[in-house]
């Protein structure tokens, strides 16, 4: 194994030996180095790799941990670790174990967010209740009880008091949601960690075979796990123990998607003879910085894991102070904003990529991004819609999941109308019924639309699509490049003029949509490059994308613009932090007086606002050398300037640790210029997708 100069605490991480490891590793403390080297050196002591298996939250911090192992103890030694996400360890085992699991042969369909919504809205025009419900509020409420293990009847009697609409909602529709799935023989997201856990505590047999797979565990970002994830862990390991999770509960920041801080804070109860370990030293920040952190985490008022963050290395001379600005409005924020990244880039000679702007709310990224651009910054978006996610996207997939299986009732019923050719709801309802009567695919039926009582409209769209995903196949079969067949494709259907179409002639909303066209022929064409793909690859790629485990590109030259939520794993030498004010962050749902009510599926208390002081200092841990805090006095909403306080966690700094820097006020302009701003920000609202938070 190559040189490693490990400091003491990371030394005992790495040669813990057997027994339940909890490696506490706080931001910027080499916790990556960490697992990676612990993997290397089990190997190194005998274990086989193929009973390795690490497993984290993103394909490509996957990637990067297989590529650091093997480049450690070289290809043939690593080769069988398994090194991946906890969904796509789920998929594999349910791969696996089909017949145990009651599947009708191998093929399944796998549901993502947009496809589980669309299941849901179909079902909420069969109740009273209607349309005007926010589905992801209904599918949260149905994640939450998926992963906490609580059926629709349970569900229905924990909610027998309760009197809040969505509450009610979800009690009707939860159990025909699931009959839905069964009956499409598909699995949403919750599936891929929950029905593993379900199968193996129904047959033991089954999960002996898998712990006797896998002899060592190892967990990364154990801080953002949740309930079934823990269960299929403690399942997992129950005969060996072997089991290391690596994690940091003062950057635990995703409840709102069913993390749960208390399975790391409750560790050593859930695994007795913890060896515990705390990573302290921080190898990315100035004292200054880890100063300002560590000042507002040691305020907390729940439960944690005590640490404080020590810098590494003394740097030359006197580190810069963070600087805490105070805006007299929202526009002189990012006025200031705008102009001090200029200054940086232009007069302080910065690469781009070594300054990231940061915030709680999507619109003020907007904002700022307007001002960037006007001033011919180049920029990258972070912590937006994802690329699957993009209606557009979606629709060019659909026609390809149909393409290698006609059992895929989801793509066929998504692609069937796009570009719309007369194939409505009432069609649908017939063709399905037909496909139902003759136990056949949607597609099948799409294929026999003549002899239905269709409108001819109907029949001439369904015969159009089934044409377009006979020559997708036909591409394939003459063993086309993907990427040729994505391009034949979207130039069949007509796809960029119908982008512009739907725009209404917002040219910059349909160039952003194309944008994310383009995104996708480039993905196919990076998997083109590493092997050609059969229909089989072709499978697995497109289950890979609706996972959201597409590689990213590489990380351009472009000042970063992100949500704190997505700049989580992300340094930059220069952070700013925009809108640290009362009712942003903290956010103002977490500080209503009903949130300290909150509680989760298990019936125990949740701090929704504790949660975002460590969304704080996630974001104050991003800088490396230079960081500011920013606040506004005001802010329009309605058309009117509001007073706005700072946030509280402001506060919590002692005054010697930052510089105060006031700004000017905002130079007047005339109403009708105001009116054109604000068109604008909408404007590029619309074109992004962006929508106002919802409950």
């Amino acid at each position: 194994m190559a040189e490693f100069a490990p400091n003491p605490a990371q030394r005992q991480a790495v040669e813990h030996e057997s027994g339940p490891l909890l490696v506490l590793a706080g931001a910027g403390s080499g916790k990556t180095g960490v697992v990676t080297r612990r993997i290397a050196r089990l190997i190194e002591r005998g274990a086989a790799a193929r009973s390795i298996l690490a497993m984290t939250f993103t394909n490509k911090a996957a990637d990067e941990m297989r590529e650091r192992v093997v480049r450690l103890v070289g290809a043939r030694a690593a080769d069988g670790l398994t090194v991946s996400t906890f969904h796509r360890f789920g998929l594999e085992v349910i791969k696996a174990e089909h017949q145990a699991l009651g599947l009708r042969g191998k093929r399944f369909a796998l549901v993502d967010f947009g496809d589980a919504s669309a299941i849901v809205r179909d079902l909420l025009r069969t109740t009273a209740w209607g349309r005007n419900f926010d589905i992801a509020a209904i599918l949260t409420r149905i994640s939450l009880a998926k992963n906490a293990f609580i059926g629709p009847e349970a569900y229905a009697a924990a909610m027998k008091k309760s009197e809040h609409p969505y509450d009610e909602a979800t009690v009707e529709l939860y159990g025909a949601y699931l009959a839905r799935l069964e009956a499409l023989q598909a699995y949403d997201l919750d599936d891929l960690v929950c029905q593993p856990v379900i199968l193996w505590r129904r047959r033991p047999e089954v999960l002996q075979r898998w712990q006797e797979r896998y002899r060592f565990v190892i967990v990364d970002e154990y801080q953002d796990t949740n309930l079934s994830q823990l269960e299929l862990l403690r399942l997992l390991v129950d005969t060996h123990r072997n089991v290391c999770a690596v994690g940091d509960d003062d950057q635990a920041i995703y409840a709102w998607r069913g993390a749960d801080v208390r399975n790391i804070l409750e560790f050593e109860r859930h695994f007795p003879g913890t060896k515990v370990v705390r990573l302290e030293t921080n190898y990315r920040s100035q004292k200054p910085i880890l100063d300002v952190a560590n000042a507002v985490i040691g305020k907390s008022s729940a439960p944690r894991h005590e640490k404080v963050l020590v810098p590494a290395r003394t740097p030359v001379g006197a580190p810069e102070l963070p600087t805490l600005v105070t805006a007299p409005d929202g526009v002189a924020e990012v006025r200031f904003v705008a102009d001090e990244v200029k200054r940086l880039l232009d007069r302080e000679g910065l690469r781009p990529r070594d300054v990231a702007v940061l915030y709680r709310s999507n619109l003020l990224g907007v904002e700022v991004e307007t001002e960037l651009r006007a001033r011919g910054v180049p920029l990258r978006m972070v912590g937006g819609t994802q690329l699957v996610e993009r209606k557009e996207v979606k629709d060019v997939l659909a026609y390809l999941q149909v393409a290698i299986d006609h059992d895929h009732e989801l793509g066929a019923r998504r692609a069937v109308n796009y570009p719309p050719r007369g194939v409505g709801d009432a069609a649908l309802m017939k063709l399905a019924s037909y496909a139902t009567a003759r136990q056949s695919s949607l597609f099948d039926a799409m294929t026999r639309a003549h002899e239905l009582e269709l409108p001819a409209a109907a029949r001439e769209g369904c015969r159009t699509f089934v044409r377009i995903v006979s020559e997708i196949e036909r591409g394939f079969e003459e063993h086309k490049p993907s990427a040729e067949v994505v391009r034949m494709l979207v130039d069949r259907l007509g796809l960029k003029a119908q982008l512009q179409a739907e725009a209404g002639g917002n040219l910059q909303a349909a160039a952003r949509r194309w944008g994310g066209i383009e995104y996708l022929l480039r993905a196919f064409g990076r998997r083109d490059a590493i092997a050609p793909m059969n229909r089989a690859a072709l499978g697995q790629f497109l289950r890979a994308l609706t996972l959201r485990e597409e590689t990213e590109e590489e990380v351009p030259n472009a000042v970063t613009l992100s949500t704190v939520h997505g700049a989580k794993g992300l340094e930059f030498g220069c952070v700013f932090v925009i809108g640290l004010e009362e009712g942003i962050l903290p956010h103002v749902r977490s500080t209503e007086e009903r949130a300290t009510d909150a509680v989760g599926m298990d019936g125990r208390p949740l701090d929704d606002v504790e949660q975002e002081r460590r969304l704080f200092y996630v974001a104050v841990t991003r800088a490396k050398q230079r960081l500011w805090l920013c606040h506004a006095a005001a802010r329009a909403r309605g058309g009117k300037a509001q007073k706005r306080a700072p946030s509280r966690f402001l506060a919590d700094i002692p005054e010697e640790l930052v510089v105060r820097h006031e700004v000017g006020a905002t130079p007047p302009v005339d109403v009708a210029q105001q009116r054109r701003g604000a068109a604008d920000v909408l404007a590029a609202l619309a074109a992004a997708g962006v929508a106002p938070a919802r409950r």
